[in-house]
């Protein structure tokens, strides 16, 4: 065991790819080596660890981690690296090959990699280790600030549903998930760490409690009640999980945010059994509307799956109509990925890689006028604003209203960061790729 004075003259640096479940379980580790005495390597500093967290939802977030950890070994040659996540799960071999790395984590053993990276400081052991996954039998915990103002509160892992493209469930086992009674006191704990905003996360968040008697309504009526939280939100839930009931609670909620996340991934239902996804169109399409009925402002972003083994042009052109009909804020569009060993190889036709790109062009425009419809729905209204970031150069101060609208005001002070003020919004101030951004003025009072 090093003590924390030997300790506090590591340091470590995090790279995170993929979902917000990531994220949350990348913020515990460093709060746990935090602990330990390793602290964060600023920009400028040379670290002695990296951490690299993988996803490999698909083939090019496979390269993006590989040429990551390439770059990084390069860069830090001194740096023991150390890989988990989705991609060291599913490719160990590959993943501990690679320039630089001392040791692979699957997602199973996550919550050691504190005690591995304090014997690997012992030690300073060279060789790669791959550490053995296991069954995936357990929850690990997870509630750490992120990289602004916002909470991940890891509610679930896991996935039952097998759909014909996806790994996840290889790579994160089934579907599992802790008593509420232990989230309340992590929820508890972060709002008596001064958190305002919490997001709860998960693989499939909506299969909360599926071996036990709690469900996801039970968890969050539970949390609604935790004081000091100002904003919860959902992040992604299957349609079919969405229920009356968990919608009309957020209508009614204090805390809970006018948001959701909800894959839809095809607008096809021929596409739709080809994924063996659990809804079809007109389910989705009904909860959309139930959203509309009783949370008009909800901001409703959207995954899709543009490309798919199975999409012929006919049904790409239906999909294309379906989402079109559909009133939601934003689109989150994925090429589809070849995946080895997952059923969609069997399926024809295959799309070609120019026609996909441009089925993705067709997507991506209809997302940005949805967003720019949705967005200019507020203007000249008064929004609540939790301020995220602080801009020493511009003097600008951002973040997001209770309904996900991202929204920079000038000119302010840096104090404001994770405070909630009321913004009047006054219209776009751009609007890319990366969405729209308004602008605003803070309201006196």
């Amino acid at each position: 065991m090093i003590d924390n004075t030997t300790f506090a003259s590591y340091k470590a640096k995090y790279v995170t790819f993929g979902c917000k479940l990531n994220f949350a379980e990348s913020s515990s580790i460093a709060t746990n080596l935090e602990q330990k005495g390793v602290r964060r390597a600023t920009d400028w500093e040379d670290p002695d660890v990296i951490i690299v967290n993988t996803c490999s939802v698909t083939a090019v977030a496979d390269k993006k981690c590989r040429h990551m950890i390439r770059s990084l070994a390069s860069r830090y040659p001194g740096a023991g690296i150390f890989v988990t996540g989705c991609y060291s799960q599913l490719k160990p071999d590959e993943a501990g090959s690679l320039p630089g790395v001392v040791t692979v984590i699957g997602n199973d053993s996550k919550n050691t990699l504190p005690n591995v990276v304090e014997a690997y400081l012992n030690k300073n052991q060279i060789k790669a280790d791959i550490i053995p996954a296991k069954d995936f039998s357990t929850f690990e915990h997870s509630c750490s600030r992120g990289d602004r103002t916002r909470y991940f509160l890891k509610v679930q892992d896991g996935c039952n549903y097998f759909c014909s493209y996806c790994t996840i469930p290889y790579a994160r086992g089934k579907s599992r998930s802790p008593e509420i009674s232990s989230l309340l006191k992590l929820a508890e704990k972060a709002a008596a760490d001064g958190a305002k905003e919490i997001v709860l996360t998960g693989v499939n968040i909506g299969d909360f409690g599926r071996n036990s008697s709690e469900k996801f309504i039970d968890l969050i009526r539970t949390l609604e009640n935790v004081d000091g939280i100002d904003r919860y939100r959902i992040s992604s839930i299957e349609p079919n999980l969405l229920t009356e009931e968990i919608i009309k609670f957020v209508a009614s909620s204090k805390r809970f945010m006018p948001h959701f996340h909800i894959p839809l991934q095809s607008g096809n239902d021929e596409v739709l059994k080809l994924m063996r996804r659990h809804y079809d169109t007109k389910l989705f399409s009904e909860k959309i509307a139930l959203i509309r009925q009783f949370i008009p402002d909800a901001f409703i972003g959207v995954d899709l799956i543009v490309g798919m083994r199975g999409e012929t042009p006919e049904r790409f052109e239906s999909s294309v109509n379906f989402i079109q009909n559909l009133d939601i804020s934003r689109l989150h569009v994925f090429p589809y990925s070849e995946r080895p060993g997952t059923a969609a190889l069997q399926i024809k036709p295959v799309v070609n890689p120019v026609e996909q790109r441009n089925r993705m062009n067709i997507i991506l425009d209809l997302s940005k006028n949805k967003e720019k419809k949705f967005s200019e729905r507020f203007i000249e209204t008064i929004r609540p604003v939790l301020f995220e970031e602080f801009n020493e150069m511009t003097g600008m101060i951002s973040g997001h209203t209770d309904n996900y609208l991202r929204v920079s005001v000038k000119p302010t002070k840096p104090s404001l960061v994770n405070e909630i003020s009321p913004v009047f919004i006054t219209g776009i101030e751009h609007c890319d790729k990366d969405g729209v951004t308004l602008k605003g003025n803070l309201v006196d009072g």
